[in-house]
């Protein structure tokens, strides 16, 4: 079959449907019907000229579902009066592609018609699926209008990104979402307004706050409550909580775990464990378990938390997270669960210090810098006759042997005597470690003055 005649075909099939959804009936067909994306419709805005004005200019639109990303790409054809072919990256390939340009070159030659080409879901398009896009968008041939709730910057190839503007979508605050409500119970040709409903304002609460910020997951619950209120045989025309409770349905999680929701909740689930917030590293924690995170990934992130944030301010973190990951491979979902509670809780309140951390980097970049300096001749291994004769292992000093298990010798190259890697903070056990340091510190001072004047000795 022809693309052209293909195409056609598509297009009657989706202008067949004599009832679509009501998230469809209700998309905005105008920027003044458009809420939420105040922040890029305002006149004047940079996105607001573009669809003005049929400014031809390739975008990419990143925000969740039901924010308005397909709605905003069918606005800028309308205003350009182009042709509009919509894809999803899920159903399409390079093929298709290809056949998408034969049929841009021909409209714009032919008929002298921008094509817009809207890929849903650009993220899942692989690199050299993007790539096959570069020519024809630097060209002109095609205005290239992608859709992802992934971040661009991740997901993207570079090349692609240059050649677009990127404009953030938010989600739908509580009061955008209740003006969508209304205008869809008050619309008589295109809402639900024929049928006279009212809707209580506990209905209404109920809806806008489970539906996430996601006009589509609202409108849709309205039109399904609707229809329950329209088939209760008590004739009532008003929306009621329970209409409302029976049209929701359990909303899955927020959750990519190869995406940036999955690194965003892991940032915010150690940055709430290390600024002492056990509320916040349960909640947080909760979202990646009831996202379908995988408990031995958390549990491998707590273990770095310890060595990191923690340390040895409370020497107990580390073991404690390892005997939560064991009690989990033991337990399993959902007992396991406590568990790992339990380490996060732990975590979250213990005292903090990343004084291992910073030494571990300071000690590598000097290692780094110094790694041709040899080990002192007393600090080598002598485990035979001829290396002792070279010296290997000569004048070390056996510290069980001296006062206090202390000898005061040094165990640095020469040229880096006195260096200081390890500075514990006075928090937690640190502020045990600090004392002895000092201690020592102090012990080997007395002892360096005695080697310096031996009859003070």
């Amino acid at each position: 079959m022809p693309l052209f005649d293909d195409l056609s075909f598509k297009n009657s099939q989706l202008s067949g449907n004599t009832h679509p959804p009501l998230a469809d009936r209700m998309r905005p067909r105008t920027i003044a019907e458009v809420v939420g994306q105040d922040h890029l419709l305002s006149p004047g805005r940079a996105l607001h000229r573009i669809i003005v004005k049929g400014i031809p200019v390739s975008l990419i639109f990143w925000g969740p579902p039901g924010s308005g990303k397909t709605t905003l790409a069918r606005l800028i054809s309308s205003e350009m009066n182009a042709v509009f072919i919509e894809y999803s990256a899920v159903l399409s390939g390079v093929k298709q592609i290809r056949e998408v340009i034969i049929f841009a070159e021909k409209s714009r030659r032919i008929n002298g018609k921008q094509t817009i080409l809207f890929i849903d879901e650009i993220h899942r398009f692989n690199k050299i699926q993007q790539d096959a896009f570069l020519p024809h968008v630097e060209n002109g041939t095609i205005t290239l209008i992608g859709a992802t709730t992934e971040n661009p910057s991740f997901e993207v190839i570079p090349a692609l990104l240059s050649r677009c503007r990127i404009f953030t979508l938010k989600a739908l605050d509580i009061d955008s979402l209740k003006h969508l409500l209304t205008r869809a119970l008050q619309d008589e040709s295109l809402g639900i307004g024929d049928g006279k409903l009212q809707i209580d304002s506990s209905a209404m609460d109920t809806v806008t706050a489970h539906s996430c910020g996601d006009a589509r997951v609202a409108l849709n619950t309205l039109e399904f409550a609707a229809n329950l209120c329209l088939s209760d045989e008590s004739g009532d025309n008003r929306i009621n909580l329970s209409h409302a409770h029976e049209a929701l349905q359990t909303r899955p999680a927020l959750y990519d775990k190869s995406g940036e929701q999955h690194f965003n909740l892991i940032s915010a689930f150690q940055k709430s464990i290390r600024g002492s917030d056990p509320q916040g590293a349960l909640y947080w924690m909760a979202r990646m378990l009831d996202g379908g995170e995988d408990p031995l990934y958390i549990v491998r992130r707590m273990i770095r938390i310890a060595s990191e944030d923690v340390g040895l301010a409370d020497p107990q973190a580390l073991p404690l997270i390892l005997a939560a990951r064991e009690a989990y491979s033991i337990l399993g979902y959902p007992e396991g669960e406590l568990a790992l509670a339990e380490a996060a809780v732990y975590l979250a309140t213990a005292p903090k210090s990343n004084s291992l951390e910073s030494a571990m980097n300071s000690a590598l970049e000097s290692a780094r810098k110094t790694n041709h300096l040899p080990v002192p001749l007393h600090l080598r291994n002598a485990p035979t006759g001829f290396l002792k004769a070279e010296g290997y292992g000569r004048d070390y000093i056996y510290d069980h042997e001296m006062p206090g298990a202390f000898s005061g010798q040094d165990y640095l190259p020469e040229e880096l005597t006195g260096q200081e890697f390890y500075h514990p903070k006075r928090l937690g056990f640190e502020r045990e470690i600090g004392r002895r340091m000092d201690w020592w510190r102090k012990r080997k001072q007395e002892i360096n003055k005695k080697v310096d004047n031996p009859e003070t000795a």
